[in-house]
């Protein structure tokens, strides 16, 4: 994978929908596995897309930073759901953050999606972030992503595979390409090793000095 400019492949053709088996595993492997996938969703503006360049693994009830710690509420409701299910969670009054639910149905645990590298619709992306937006500037951070994809609250708990939100197979990225760390913008647990981003791409959110791959 090319981590400075989506590959000409990717956007010569359209990739299969993952399917609710891939999000049935273990967290953190659904977690790093998304990374070179392609996130996707079509409102009545259009289409806009990106590849999945960092995520973050929530993983049940025994998580403190994951919102299943506080048990099954109607917030985290859809987090108990099937594997593949869209979570998306409204955050400091004013930003979405989509997630996928991963392993089997009333065991909560999910994939944030933190960043993309943008890949169709980029004009769009633009008109919804700011005109004076640079292209990295559109989807470097979970609720970024949200804005500029039109991701929001009529997504929550809906099927990844049947859209208008999915995420389609992508080109995998090389372990040696791959970095772990912290996970970040939290308070509790915040030092489990649960992000995963690629390395020296320039749409990740935020690179650190101390990770390993």
């Amino acid at each position: 994978m090319n981590t400075n400019a989506a590959p000409s492949a990717r956007r010569s053709h359209i990739c299969r929908i993952l399917p609710a088996a891939f999000y049935d595993r273990d967290t953190e492997h659904v977690s790093r596995d998304l990374l070179g996938c392609v996130l996707e969703c079509t409102t009545k503006e259009g289409k806009a897309s990106g590849i999945i360049v960092e995520t973050e693994a929530y993983v049940g009830e025994h998580d403190p930073a994951c919102h299943a710690a506080a048990g099954r509420t109607k917030r985290t409701d859809p987090l108990y759901g099937r594997p593949g299910t869209a979570y998306v969670y409204f955050i400091y009054g004013m930003y979405w953050c989509v997630n996928a639910v991963t392993r089997a149905e009333g065991l909560p645990s999910a994939v944030l999606i933190r960043a993309l590298e943008p890949v169709v619709g980029i004009d769009l992306m633009r008109e919804r972030r700011g005109a004076g937006r640079t292209d990295r500037e559109l989807t470097n951070g979970p609720g970024k992503l949200c804005i500029a994809l039109g991701i929001g609250r009529e997504h929550n708990g809906a099927s990844l595979q049947r859209g208008p939100l999915v995420i389609r197979e992508g080109e995998r990225v090389a372990d040696a390409d791959v970095v772990v760390g912290s996970r970040i913008g939290i308070k509790k647990a915040a030092d489990w090793p649960l992000r995963w981003y690629v390395r020296n791409n320039e749409f990740v959110s935020r690179r650190e000095l101390l990770t390993r791959g």
